[in-house]
């Protein structure tokens, strides 16, 4: 096998995040009385969730800003009292995890892995409320060796200082192991591309996308990735 360490992102890539995404915010605005949240209301909220989650890998913004900042902004856009963003926001992490619905084939490719003794770990940039809770409730605890979440480290994908403790884990567990054996996985190229390049390892964008970028493969279904792990 080419890869004896696979590095996953979570939402986006193993899981369908904007599912969860959906039903959360739908939830959450019943929990707290805010009228009907339609479909393209929560059109809009992603492309304000974009731009912060982007701000955060860009170092511009902390993690608490922006989880706050994106509903703020798409609660003054509809008039909605943001008096009650933090509260939401709470709210919101819990009901992240009552949806799981996994990318195609990720968990068959996951297992796959796996059985061939390749490490798989998670790496996220998610928050360690919601994390845990999608781990547990889909089970990926069990698929992986185990996760690296933002929220824990104290940095953000990609700042080589999230990293270190992941390769400190993987030299631990495969002392002999060379850069070139560890791969990443994901749907960002400002978190998990830039991330993989910042740690001078192999990146893989999961994204049918046509930007051109400097990566060292480019898929559109999870299942190539055993096709490039031979």
């Amino acid at each position: 096998m080419k890869y004896k360490v696979i590095l996953w992102d979570i939402d986006g890539t193993l899981l369908n995040f904007k599912a969860a995404q959906y039903q959360a915010i739908k939830m959450g605005f019943k929990q707290f009385h805010l009228g009907e949240c339609t479909d393209n209301m929560i059109q809009v909220y992603d492309g304000i969730n974009h731009h912060y989650w982007h701000e955060l890998e860009l170092g511009h913004l902390s993690k608490k800003q922006i989880l706050l900042y994106r509903f703020r902004d798409f609660f003054d856009l509809y008039h909605i009292d943001s008096s009650c963003i933090e509260a939401f926001n709470d709210a919101y992490q819990l009901n992240l995890g009552e949806t799981i619905v996994f990318t195609e084939n990720a968990v068959d490719v996951l297992t796959a892995l796996k059985n061939k003794g390749v490490l798989q770990y998670a790496v996220t940039n998610g928050t360690k409320t919601a994390q845990e809770k999608k781990l547990k409730r889909s089970d990926l605890i069990h698929l992986l060796d185990g996760c690296f979440i933002s929220d824990v480290i104290g940095y953000e994908k990609p700042s080589v200082h999230f990293f270190s403790p992941v390769l400190e884990t993987i030299y631990r567990k495969i002392p002999d192991i060379k850069k070139e054996e560890i791969l990443i996985v994901g749907d960002s190229l400002t978190s998990d591309i830039q991330g993989g390049k910042n740690i001078g390892i192999d990146t893989c964008y999961y994204s049918d996308d046509t930007h051109h970028c400097e990566v060292t493969y480019q898929i559109q279904s999870l299942i190539e990735i055993l096709e490039i792990n031979q």
